[in-house]
This record gives structure tokens, sequence and C-alpha cells, in this order.
């Protein structure tokens, strides 16, 4: 098969939502239907054993949410999938945040109850941003939910994009019966399995009287009336208006109970992006260059207990990688040599050869080898942007609990601060380590996983801080006297950048106003 052949059969797209919209579930259905495992794990459940593919971390098991991007690689119908299953907690949203720059499209689950919640409105800010294609799939139709009439106009008014419903379906809640399936004009009739899927039964011709064989008088009646609203109401789709962000298609159905996510697959891969070209400092990066280019934008600590390594998460943006050939690691200035990378099934990994424009590869790394932001070419000068670390809003001391395992946690504190979702500061002032996180419970999951990974135990000390900002200027004398001057909120970053660490908005605002030469950087990327 031809590198072209490979790139235009690749999918690479991620699953973003707000918290409990089903995102995770989605996924493991998409897994389920793609044949890439043959039973469905279950997000929260005490009768399914199996806990989701994705959700593979311990703290991801025990609390029933998702703390870190999965990859997830399969193949389908002569296509290549790349899933990439996101947190929708927001106080990993910086780890969704870079993970939009790795994929060429993204699905958007909304909750038929809930409709638009905060999280899928800020995430649906960086697509739009980004000009990213997007397919919205409304999940729980199987309860009670919004009218889908409703729902579309709020899609539309709360996302600012126009929307294309390509399946509608047949009541609600108890009286859910399936999906009309608009892009291949089928009826789906589904029998709920949460697990397994089901069989179902097609039915090509909506006008038919055969169709009350199937659905009651009233619903048969009702779904006829709402394709002709949606025919009169919606333009044609067109599929190069959603390529161009410009349009979402949406699609109802219940991850749950696996109705409706055949028909979204079976439409996704005919209609979604190949990889795409990408823009980095000095050039805008076509995928069918002949030589190799790739980005890390994710580092996973401790991925395999056994070993306590990281695994840096590339994307292949150009050319294609091969496996023991030497690449230039652009920061660091060096060829590498990798034998052993990986290719993706959440925690499961296997050794591959190759991989092509649009895969993401996992390469080991031992030795501190890699930064989030980190390009790899086959020797060309080129930087990938748009990975940056924003200011956080929350900051704890953090302290040794027990003293014979200073090692362990030093290990920990590194790596998982590696992984650009909480990050390490330390005081210029009195030399103590703190945490900077954008919400609580990162906290939390931190202190979880330095006990149960790294066997070290950490204690949390309050520190009254607002904001921490990057310092930049050019006037040498300006920039001493600012740091002599703010000595107690000086700190430094983990590439050993100065930051500032005001402790109230009027501190900032001051040192601000007193130093005009001074830039002060709420993200990382200067």
């Amino acid at each position: 098969m031809s590198t072209e052949t490979e790139i235009l059969r690749r999918r690479t797209f991620a699953i973003i939502s707000h918290p409990d919209a089903g995102k995770t579930t989605l996924t493991e259905k998409l897994l389920l239907f793609g044949g890439a495992i043959h039973i469905a794990g279950a997000v929260k459940s005490n009768k399914i054993r199996k806990t989701a593919t994705s959700d593979w971390m311990a703290i991801e098991k025990q609390r029933g949410i998702s703390v870190a991007t999965s990859v997830m690689g399969f193949e389908y119908k002569g296509f290549k999938i790349n899933i990439l299953d996101t947190p929708g907690h927001q106080d990993f949203a910086e780890d969704t945040y870079r993970t939009l720059t790795a994929v060429d499209s993204v699905i958007i689950v909304v909750d038929a109850a809930r409709g638009v919640e905060t999280q899928t409105r800020r995430l649906m800010e960086v697509c739009r941003m980004r000009k990213t294609p997007v397919i919205i799939f409304v999940n729980k139709m199987d309860r009670e939910s919004i009218d889908p009439f409703d729902l579309l106009d709020e899609l539309e008014k709360e996302l600012q994009i126009a929307v294309r419903p390509l399946s509608f379906p047949v009541n609600m809640g108890a009286k859910f019966k399936g999906v009309y399936n608009i892009f291949e004009k089928k009826l789906n009739l589904f029998t709920p399995d949460k697990q397994r899927i089901t069989e179902k039964i097609e039915f090509d011709d909506i006008n038919s009287p055969d169709l009350e064989k199937y659905v009651d008088e009233d619903d048969a009646h009702k779904l006829r009336k709402d394709l002709e609203l949606i025919e009169s109401v919606y333009p044609e789709f067109d599929s190069s208006t959603y390529l161009n962000g410009d349009l979402a298609p949406v699609f109802f159905g219940s991850a749950l109970n696996n109705f409706g996510v055949n028909e979204l697959l079976d439409c996704f891969v005919e209609i979604a992006p190949s990889p795409q070209c990408i823009a980095a400092q000095e050039r805008e990066v076509s995928p069918y260059e002949d030589s190799f280019a790739g980005f890390v934008f994710k580092i996973h600590a401790n991925m395999d207990p056994n070993h306590r390594s990281c695994i840096a998460f590339v994307k292949i943006c150009a050319g294609k990688f091969e496996r023991n050939v030497n690449y230039k690691h652009i920061r660091l200035n060096r060829m590498l040599k990798f034998s052993a990378p990986t290719a993706f099934m959440a925690q499961k990994k296997e050794t591959v050869d190759e991989a092509f424009v649009g895969d993401i590869i996992g390469l080991p790394d031992n030795g501190n080898t890699f930064k989030i932001g980190d390009t790899l070419t086959a020797g060309e000068i080129l930087h990938f942007k748009g990975l940056p670390s924003f200011s956080p809003e929350m900051f704890k001391y953090i302290q040794n609990a027990d003293p014979m395992k200073t090692k362990q946690l030093e290990k920990g504190i590194a790596q998982l601060t590696d992984e650009g979702v909480a990050q390490l500061f330390v005081s210029q002032y009195n030399n103590r380590k703190i945490i900077g996180a954008v919400g609580q419970l990162q906290f939390e999951v931190i202190q979880y996983r330095l006990e149960h990974e790294y066997g070290a135990q950490c204690r949390w000390e309050p520190v009254s801080l607002y904001k921490a900002c990057w310092i930049s200027g050019n006037e040498t004398a300006e920039m001493e006297n600012f740091k002599r001057r703010k000595a107690q909120y000086m700190a430094k970053d983990k590439l050993g950048r100065d930051v500032f660490l005001a402790d109230s908005a009027y501190v900032l605002q001051t040192a601000q106003n007193d130093f005009k030469n001074i830039k002060f950087h709420f993200n990382s990327e200067f």
C-alpha cells in the first residue's frame, strides 16, 4: 500500500464533552463496533466487571472519570481509526486542549437531558479557533430528554455553528425505539444491550405502510413529519462546509445501549478528514511530504508500573516514521534512534516498525528526553506551536510525609508534572516546592498516584497565591531590580525560567504599572 493511500485512510479524532455526558462510554462502543474489543466495559457499574478500555488507570476505575487522554487505534472497513478519549473534567482541560492540536476532527458528546454545558462551550471555542471539523453526538436518548428540535436550536445558539441532523430519534426515554439514519436512508431498530452488538432491523422506505409493523402508528406518523420538517428547515448536508468547520452533522443515540453508534461510525469514516496540513513556526507542513516530522503533545508518566518510565505521545505530521532510524530532536539538537516505538490500545502497547501521518506513536523515555511541544524531524529545524502551559489557578506547597521515601517522591513529582497537567515551581525565597493546578481534583490525583504508583506519600500545605506569570524583558538592569524588589514572590519553573507568583490582583497590577519594560505572560509560550 502506497504512503499516499495510507494517509488517505487515516482518521485521527478526539472525543470531547462536559463531564458525565458519556464520552468514554461512546469511545468504548466505537471500539466495540469497530471490532477492536468484543465486550464493552463500563465507566460506572456494579454488574459489569470489565472497566472501560480507555479508563485504565487505578484512580479512573475507582472514580469513574477520565483523568488522562487515552489513545486507541484500530482498523475499520479499510480505514485506520485513531481515537483520543480526553478527560471531560475542567480540572484536566489543559490535557484536552493540547490533544486538540494532534487531531484532524472532533466528536462532541452532548447529554440529551442537559443540553450544552459549560465545558462543551469552552472546548468548542478551541475547535472554532482552529477550524477543526466537528460532529455532534446527542447521547442518552433512552432517558427523558429535551425535545430534539429544541436541542438542535440550542446547539446552534450555544456552540455558534450551523447544524444538520444526519440521524433522528424515534421517540425518547422509555419509549425510545431507535434512530432513522438520514445519511443512509435506513431505519435501525435496536434491542438494548450494554455490552454486545445486537441484531438490527433495517427499513429502507420510510413512507411504506410496513413501517407500522416495527413502530406504532403514532411514532411512525411523527417520524415522517419530523423528517419532512428537517428537509424543509435544514440545508442539504455539504461535506465541504463540514470540513471547513462551519457545519456540524448531528447524530442521536444512546452509547450505553448501542443506539445510533454504528450510524455515527459509518458516516464518520466516510466524511471525516484525513490528516491535514499543520502550521509550524517556520512554514506550513504538508502530510504528503517525504521527510518525517512530528511533535510531542502529551507525556504519560509511569504507564508501565514495572518500569517506571514515561511515554511521549508523538503525532506524525509528515513523512513516515521508521523504527531504528535516526531522527533529530530539535530542542536538544541531537540525533536519536528509537528501538521500541509503540502503537496504543489505551494501556496496551505493541512495538511497530513503521507509522504514517495521522498515527500517534509512543516513544519510551527513561531519561527525561522529552518535554511537551518537542519536535522530531529527519533533520529540518521546525517548531510546532499551540501547546502552552497556562497559568494555574490553585497553588499548594508539597511536603514529604515519609522521609524514608524521598527519592521516590522526587521522581514521582518530576514525572507527574512532566505530564503538563500540574506545574512545579520552586520558590526562590524559601526554596520550597509549589504545585500549581487548575482545580482541586488535580491535587487529589497527584497524591493518589504518588502513593499507589511511586510508593511515596505527600501532604499539602496552603499557600495564598493569585497568579503565576512568566516574565521576560530586554532591560537587564530593570529585570534585576524587579527580581530584587519582588524576591519573596519569585520562583523558577521546571525549565529554570523566572516566574512571578503574585499573591493578589493588586500586587500583580502594581508590578505591571511599576515595571513597564517587563512583559508578564500568562502562558508558557512566549
